[in-house]
């Protein structure tokens, strides 16, 4: 019989499963009478099989014929089938049977038909070949595998505070089921939901979970997320990665407003900016104002400010009545402090109001070539500032002076100034001040009545016409009086004026009025605050020819001296001729001796003290030998001021 090998061949795998099936009848090519070889089983099915994994089948080879066999080679029809266990040549008496295996390793994914051909000859037949086949079969298979979609998942920026979501699908692109055991997101912010676990997906399957990156504070972050499975790769990481920004915030600059005083009628306005310091975008959907006379402009509204952006608008404040007014500018948007308070406060005024005093001006009757004069006091009596702008005065012999528009008053602040008669004519005169402002008055009128005369003016003297008080002790107060005179005529004396802080007038009231020939006494007092020579000057306003009439002032003030008188106890010690005095402005000294020669008694007088300062003072007594004791006991002083 002829001697055959076995052989075997591999096909590379495929990536598509399919199924196809065939049975193919064994079939054999000997002759009646000669040896017959069958196979047990008569074809060979191994199913599916993994790629990369092989299947083994055993079958058994008899000759079931009459005379010898000699089995030469078994050959497979494709690759994937090898055959083994046989010996080429193999020899086969009648009715003797020898085992073998087939092994099935599939390649590629897909069914595999085919066969193996045995070869053999019968040595009764003298160059007989006969073949038999045998059908073989199988299926190959690749193994579960996950694959995820998309590959890594980047959340982009997000605010820390909120989160973001994205979707992950998982596919079992193999062809065996997989089961999926554990699923886990690490990284700082991340975490994935939506999938229960075990969770099997069969070939082909696909299933989605969700992850979220809820960041917790700025910065990159970086994570994964790790599913675990039986399939080929069965550790999937799905790289995570994302960035927090810290959230939108709005600060306001300045933080309140603060309108101070408005009159009443008028405005003021103030600017506020809003900047957004976060990191991300900031919207801003309402923006109103609260509180009475408050109200905004300059912002359309939506608006968004990018982190970093700065934004701009008005606020006013229109009073409508006296008082403190508070309210606020609240802001809404989606920053984190979505709710933001600017608090307004501001104060009403009353418009600025001119009131003049007195509010006539009756000058009696002046002489005609002569003059008198009154004083007109204008105050603003409103709660604003008011500006007088014009002063016009009317009539003949009418004229004011001391005061120059424009002039400005603030609240409670008032002005005055002289308006003088100078009649030309004997008879009645009549006039008037018309003040111009832009109080809420805005046009004053003082009238303005007098009497021209023929007669001779009246003349004031004041005595003395000088006033010296001398030197006087500071914080003293030393009294003069003088007197005024009219004659002549009668005289009015409308304001006294004193020019020096230190000295003051008592003892009159005005107006007075003098008759001819008569006199008023006042007192003049001189209370010197500070060393030296003062000067002052009484001017007295009259409807004299010769007003106004002036008194001189003087005096000197001069600082009280203060000495200190010192007694101490005799030195008990014998010998003692005299005492020494020591002075120092610190305690223990240093010590500066006061007296040149010895004290021969217990006691002395220190002239030489400054009004306000302190001192210390020790005794030493000295024998006849010219040794000096000790220090005795210190004594403090404190002289005072002035």
């Amino acid at each position: 019989m002829k001697q055959v090998s076995s052989c075997s061949g591999i096909s590379s795998g495929f990536r598509v499963f399919f199924i196809f099936s065939a049975i193919l009848a064994l079939t054999s090519s000997a002759l009646a009478g000669s040896g017959q070889l069958t196979s047990n089983p008569s074809n060979l099915n191994f199913g599916s099989v993994q790629i990369g994994s092989s299947q083994t089948l055993s079958l058994t080879l008899t000759n079931s014929g009459n005379s010898r066999l000699i089995i030469t080679q078994a050959t497979p029809s494709v690759s994937g089938f090898t055959i083994s266990g046989l010996v080429y040549p193999v020899t086969l008496n009648a009715g003797k049977s020898i085992n073998g295996t087939v092994a099935f390793t599939p390649q590629s994914v897909g069914t595999s038909n085919g066969s193996v051909l045995f070869a053999f000859h019968d040595r009764r037949y003298a160059g007989g070949s006969f073949t038999m086949t045998l059908p073989t079969s199988g299926s190959g298979f690749s193994s579960g595998a996950l694959t995820s979609t998309p590959t890594s998942l980047s959340f982009g920026n997000v605010a820390s505070g909120s989160n973001a979501s994205l979707t992950e699908t998982l596919t079992n692109s193999g062809g065996t089921s997989v089961a999926i055991s554990a699923l886990a997101a690490t990284g700082s912010g991340f975490t994935a939901s939506g999938l229960t676990l075990p969770a099997t997906l069969t070939a082909g399957q696909s299933v989605s979970f969700s992850v979220m990156f809820s960041p917790t504070s700025s910065g990159s972050a970086t994570g994964s997320v790790a599913i675990t499975s039986n399939a080929s790769n069965s550790a999937l990481n799905v790289p995570l990665s994302g960035t927090g920004l810290t959230p939108g915030q709005l600060t306001a600059a300045p933080a309140s407003l603060s309108f101070g005083s408005v009159a009443t009628g008028s405005n003021a306005s103030l600017t506020e900016t809003l900047t957004n310091s976060g990191g991300t975008s900031v919207a801003i959907s309402a923006l109103a104002a609260t509180g009475s006379g408050f109200t905004v402009s300059g912002l359309t509204l939506p608006a968004t400010l990018t982190a970093g952006q700065s934004v701009s608008f008005g606020v006013k404040f229109s009073p409508t009545s006296s008082g403190s007014a508070t309210g606020s500018v609240a802001i809404t948007s989606n920053a984190s402090n979505s709710a933001l308070n600017i608090p307004l406060s501001g104060t009403g005024l009353t418009a600025g109001q001119l009131t003049a005093a007195p509010a006539s001006l009756s000058f009696g009757s002046v002489a005609t070539g002569s003059n008198t004069s009154l004083t007109e006091t204008l105050s603003n009596s409103g709660g604003s500032a008011l500006t007088i702008s014009q002063i016009i005065s009317a009539g003949t012999g009418f004229a004011f002076s001391g005061i120059t528009p424009p002039l400005t008053l603030n609240p409670a602040q008032s002005v005055t100034f002289p308006v003088s008669f100078a009649p030309q004519s004997v008879g009645s005169a009549t006039g008037s001040l018309t003040i111009t402002s832009n109080a809420s008055n805005p046009a004053v009128s003082v009238a303005l009545t007098g009497t021209g005369t023929g007669t001779v003016p009246g003349q004031l003297a004041v005595a003395p016409s000088s006033i010296n008080f001398g030197s006087i002790p500071m914080g003293t107060t030393q009294n003069q009086t003088s007197t005024l005179s009219a004659t002549s005529g009668p005289v009015i004396v409308s304001s006294l004026g004193v020019s020096g802080s230190q000295f003051l007038v008592s003892g009159i009231a005005f107006p007075v009025t003098i008759p001819a020939g008569s006199s008023v006494p006042f007192q003049v007092a001189f209370t010197p605050t500070v060393a030296g020579t003062s000067t002052a000057n009484i001017t007295l306003t009259s409807n004299a020819s010769n007003s106004p009439s002036v008194e001189s002032l003087t005096g000197s003030g001069t600082a009280p001296q203060h000495s200190v008188a010192l007694g101490w106890n005799t030195s008990t010690s014998s010998g003692v001729t005299g005492y020494n005095i020591y002075r120092a402005s610190a305690s223990a000294g240093p010590f500066t001796r006061l007296n040149s020669t010895l004290d021969a008694t217990p006691f002395d007088t220190d002239s030489t003290v400054k009004a306000g300062q302190t001192y210390y003072y020790v005794v030493t007594a000295v024998s006849s030998t010219g040794t000096e004791s000790t220090y005795s006991n210190e004594v403090q002083v404190a002289i005072p001021t002035p």
